[in-house]
């Protein structure tokens, strides 16, 4: 049997109290009124959902954030007397009657005031009354309010709600066209003397009658042209609607970046399915038809490898350990990046040395696995300079397992020899690479992240930008080294997260922090040559952990903030969509005022989210494009997936 209690109040916390609302008046009544009995049976498992559902007659019950978000807009307290116009179900005109002193409640549909009305007898609320009626005539007869809350849209405000309300009342109500509203707030400071400001952008049914002109526009007793496009609006005009993930045109709307040296593909968090699937589809299309071989991702170069190799129709090497075995596992030994491998190996078959696509890591986490690399290439090669390594990297083999530990220990005397010793061992082993096979050019490679890994993880104990910038330094001067490799004609499409590929410098890492990233050295490298390409959702699942080195979870995403661009993004009412903000003036002049973006890692802590995960930005200077998922679900693990009919089990991903 589904516990109301226990998700009542679990919708209290999430849902209320982490979004701002915190008034004890408001979130008692959130705790004491049930909602599930204002929806229908057969939606009750749903009832504290984080989201509006169905009533019947065309009407809805609001998402109960909305509801808390105008209360405590109107400044309802303990002696006011509160009208409530569009009552629908009588939740919200139940959730004023445990706050207010007393509550009048129209709803203009008779079948639905009458069933409000039982479910408020039933309740034993008796300071509230539900009447059938024109809301928008209000209610002369019980005037003035203190409050009044509209729970359905208008062009504009209704004169006679404005008059009977109080002086120093205020009155709520969302005003707009059917895509999107704004929640307008109406304080009135005398006969006729009025103070307005909005809320932010929410979707309501409409007042009915309709106060809407049949073309949707706002009809102005002063015949002035219609009010500008609201950015939803704007952002639903000029965004370019894609197909599901799995229809074969859905990456034909990237062709557009095909042109460019270096294709940049982030993501909004490092669980998502969908950024997973849309980031696999394009790639195979850059790969297959515009000539793209250099697939570059925010993960390890020895891990990275193995996967290479496999692409590329090698063997795998017997002696390398088992490729991303670290924390957090489910970034890349997932199904998507499994049939992405096996997808590349097919496109590979065939083709000539050259014109193979390679799988590479960027990044500089596994101090280990490269030690291990680049003494097996000596041991092959050059014994001598097998041995002569072993002895500079000694200080670092107590630490392989925990290179953090080494950063601890780096701070004492004693240590710092070590930094020279493998610098001194990548400078050896990129000069003999430079006109060598293949496998040379690996293992300098891995040299190189031992170099950089040492350094990061000694600095990372001072704190500060240091840290992140040796990393992404590292990052970007690997794709570059990568494209040096693959010659003039080369092109490189790149995984990273958001928070790497775009610009910091329109963000608060750069114009705060003074950190730099990925997509910000890049355009400065390449210019116009680079396509940078942030991906985004409003809500749904992700799979995260709550602290570092925690176990995988299937977490639920909170709806996107009002004062977020996801949020502009969920209201434009388009499900998936490209949007190039410099296609039109007036869409990226809006834009270019600085709103919060969400940026979830392998961490994501919802109680916190506001500080935790949210941030400044300037999307048009961060991105030149943006991908729109407005709900995502979970990336799942590959432990979670039975391999597929003929798939290796043990290659390039062990079970």
């Amino acid at each position: 049997m589904t516990d109301f209690k226990k998700l009542r109040e679990r919708m209290v916390d999430r849902q209320i109290r982490n979004r701002g609302v915190d008034d004890p008046a408001i979130l008692n009544a959130f705790s004491t009124v049930p909602r599930e009995q204002f929806v229908p049976e057969d939606m009750r498992e749903f009832a504290y959902e984080d989201g509006p559902l169905p009533i019947g007659e065309g009407q809805t019950i609001s998402q109960p954030f909305i509801v808390a978000e105008m209360i405590d807009a109107a400044e309802v307290d303990g002696q006011s007397r509160v009208l409530e116009v569009g009552a629908g179900s009588g939740y919200a005109a139940a959730i004023l009657s445990r706050i207010a002193d007393r509550v009048i409640a129209i709803e203009r549909h008779e079948i639905l005031a009458r069933r409000a009305r039982g479910k408020i007898e039933d309740l034993g609320y008796k300071n509230c009354t539900i009447i059938a009626g024109d809301g928008m005539k209000g209610c002369l007869d019980e005037a003035p309010f203190d409050a009044i809350l509209v729970a359905a849209r208008g062009a504009e405000i209704p004169e006679a709600l404005k008059q009977q309300l109080a002086i120093g009342g205020v009155l709520v109500i969302p005003v707009g066209e059917e895509t999107v509203q704004s929640l307008r707030c109406l304080k009135r400071l005398g006969p006729d003397d009025w103070e307005e400001h909005d809320l932010g952008s929410v979707r309501f049914v409409p007042l009915l009658p309709g106060s809407v002109t049949e073309n949707g526009t706002k009809a102005a007793s002063n015949h002035q042209p219609a009010r500008d496009l609201s950015t939803p609006e704007l952002i639903a005009r000029h965004a370019d609607e894609l197909p599901a993930i799995d229809d074969p045109d859905f990456a034909a709307a990237f062709d557009r970046f095909a042109d460019k040296r270096v294709v940049l593909l982030g993501e909004a968090s490092h669980g998502t399915h969908e950024f997973y699937a849309a980031r696999a589809q394009i790639t195979k299309r850059l790969v297959e038809k515009h000539g793209f071989t250099i697939v570059a991702a925010e993960a390890d170069w020895p891990d990275a490898a193995v996967l290479n190799r496999f692409i590329n129709h090698e063997q795998p090497n017997t002696d390398a350990s088992p490729p991303f075995q670290r924390f957090p596992t489910w970034m890349w030994r997932n199904p998507v990046i499994r049939d992405l491998m096996h997808d590349l190996r097919d496109l590979n078959e065939g083709r000539e040395a050259e014109s193979r696509a390679g799988f590479y890591g960027l990044d500089i986490y596994n101090m280990s696995g490269s030690i291990e690399a680049v003494l097996a290439y000596l041991d092959e090669h050059d014994p001598g300079a097998a041995a002569v390594a072993r002895e500079r990297y000694g200080c670092l083999t107590p630490w392989q397992n925990d290179p953090a530990t080494y950063g601890r220990a780096a701070l004492r005397k004693g240590y710092a020899e070590c930094e020279e010793a493998v610098v001194s061992q990548c400078r050896d082993l990129l000069e003999s690479a430079l006109d060598k096979n293949g496998e040379a050019f690996g293992a300098a490679m891995n040299a190189r992240l031992i170099a950089s890994a040492e350094k990061y993880y000694r600095i990372m104990y001072y704190g500060g930008a240091e840290s992140w910038n040796l990393r992404d330094s590292h990052m970007a001067d690997t794709l570059e080294h990568l494209l040096e490799q693959g010659g003039p004609d080369s092109k490189a499409v790149v995984w990273a997260h958001n928070s790497h590929i775009g610009d910091a410098r329109a963000t608060e890492m750069g114009a705060v922090r003074e950190e730099h990233n990925i997509g910000q050295l890049a355009r400065q490298k390449w210019g116009d040559d680079v396509a940078l390409i942030g991906f985004g959702t409003h809500t749904g699942t992700v799979s995260a952990a709550t602290d570092w080195d925690g176990e995988r979870e299937v977490k639920r995403v909170l709806p996107s903030r009002r004062d977020s661009y996801e949020r502009l993004c969920h209201d434009s009412g388009v499900e998936r969509f490209l949007l190039d903000p410099s296609v039109d003036r007036a869409l990226r002049d809006r834009l270019m005022e600085p709103l919060l973006e969400r940026f979830i890692g392998v961490i994501y802590r919802p109680e916190t989210e506001r500080w935790s995960h949210y941030s400044d930005a300037v999307l048009p200077r961060q991105f030149d494009a943006y991908c729109w998922f407005d709900e995502t679900r979970a990336l799942e693990t590959l432990a979670d997936h039975e391999p597929h009919h003929g798939t290796p089990e043990t290659y390039p991903f062990g079970v």
